[in-house]
């Protein structure tokens, strides 16, 4: 999966750019937002800082605060060089490209800090925000002087795939985003007041990275592509595609909670990804939860699983709505069992219609 985010990055510049020019000649200082409080000509500079703000923030590879940047548009302190409606429009699509740019220049493998949810963002989700903020505070200034507006159906969905796992697909991705951002209603589905976007979950252990999977990822792992990874070469192995279309099934009917997902697991040594981990669906009515793993056979009896499976289960059971987590090992499957039993695992009994697999489970 060729890593798109620059492009559409600009895309989204440009239809922000294109509307904005439609309405150059209003009065954008005195003309508020849609349902903003801010004005249009304040909700277009927050474009172009946001803008500028991810790229800062994704090349510095900020780590523990996100550092804001405000873009002056009003001129030094005599009012010269003031930006008219031209000269902003400008900046938004001047502070698009630099933010493209950046994004075409990191790693997949760069994290910088963002708070939601979950302390960092990928140049994917970096991307997915800044798209974001483009598309909605576009719709905003349009909503202000009443003209229409329709974002790149496209674009619409590579934030949804990206950074919101947790909304169902709608009929449609643009009107979908803004019901999911309070912006709008959709059929059937009651109106939201309160949102925010989700970046994928990152654990570290000391050999690996075990990388949250988007919606995104996980259906072009299903489709037969590689999610955006670098896979070694007899990567990925077949249960990571089966998992990530079980996953994919979970966000289609919009039960997906994306912590409880599926996880990449990358070597730190090389970047490479070796295999894939994760959980069966969200915990149970008891907090039980069942996590499944596969390696690449090229990975495997070096401890990579072990390491990662212990860390999973860790990270699980530290929640308070998991009380255990338990995985069915086929009873001949030996190299299997002895993972478990090395993450601290202990067999629980017999399961399947003949007693063919083991059941383990391991609380803390």
């Amino acid at each position: 999966m060729r890593f798109m985010g620059a492009e559409r990055v600009e895309q989204a510049a440009e239809s922000c750019a294109t509307l904005l020019r439609t309405v150059a000649g209003e009065d954008w200082e005195n003309t508020k937002a849609g349902g903003l409080e801010w004005s249009c000509r304040f909700t277009a500079t927050h474009i172009a800082s946001d803008f500028i703000g991810y790229a800062s923030n994704l090349a510095g590879r900020a780590q523990s605060s996100y550092v804001p940047f405000d873009i002056t548009v009003d001129g030094d302190e005599n009012g010269d060089y003031r930006a008219d409606n031209a000269g902003l429009i400008h900046v938004v699509t001047t502070t698009g490209a630099l933010f493209a740019a950046t994004l075409r220049t990191t790693s997949r493998d760069v994290r910088a800090f963002h708070p939601y949810p979950f302390r960092s963002a990928n140049r994917d989700g970096f991307a997915a925000m800044g798209i974001a903020e483009a598309l909605l505070h576009t719709h905003d200034i349009a909503q202000g002087f009443g003209v229409p507006y329709e974002a790149p159906a496209e674009l619409a969905e590579y934030v949804l795939t990206t950074i919101f796992p947790s909304v169902q697909p709608g009929p449609a991705p643009w009107p979908t985003l803004l019901w999911a951002t309070g912006r709008g209603e959709l059929p059937g589905r009651a109106r939201v007041t309160d949102w925010r976007w989700s970046n994928n979950l990152v654990l570290p252990t000391e050999h690996l990275t075990l990388e949250g999977v988007t919606p995104a990822a996980a259906a072009d792992l299903q489709a037969g592509g590689d999610g955006g990874f670098d896979w070694v070469e007899d990567g990925p192995f077949d249960g990571t595609r089966v998992a990530s279309g079980m996953m994919l099934k979970a966000y289609e009917a919009g039960v997906h909670r994306p912590e409880f997902g599926v996880y990449v697991l990358v070597r730190r040594e090389d970047g490479r990804a070796i295999g894939g981990m994760g959980f069966h669906g969200s915990p149970d009515g008891d907090g039980r939860v069942e996590v499944g793993y596969d390696l690449a056979e090229s990975a495997r009896g070096r401890g990579h699983a072990t390491e990662a499976l212990r860390a999973l289960a860790e990270w699980a059971l530290a929640r308070e709505d998991v009380t255990s987590v338990f995985a069915t090992i086929e009873r001949d499957n030996l190299p299997s069992q002895a993972v478990v039993a090395r993450s601290g695992f202990t067999p629980v009994g017999e399961t399947g219609e003949h007693g063919e697999m083991l059941a383990y489970e391991r609380r803390d």
